[in-house]
């Protein structure tokens, strides 16, 4: 394989993290996150929101049992 593909690779694997993160966290608005590091992801502090948005993974309603 060639080194720019290779390179390419990485740079797409790095750019869309946050998504990928989201996705294997089972992030319950992993779509809204895809969607930031699409449009905002390049300017490096859109990137950051949705990478912290990703790594916080707020629970759901349903989620909530009675104590």
């Amino acid at each position: 394989m060639e080194p720019i593909a290779i390179i390419a690779i990485v740079g797409v694997l790095t750019y869309f993290f946050p998504f990928l993160l989201a996705a294997v966290r089972d992030h319950p608005q992993v779509w809204p996150i895809f969607w930031l590091t699409v449009f905002l992801g390049w300017t490096g502090l859109g990137w950051v929101v949705a990478f912290i948005w990703a790594v916080f993974r707020f629970r759901k309603t349903d989620d909530l049992t009675e104590a």
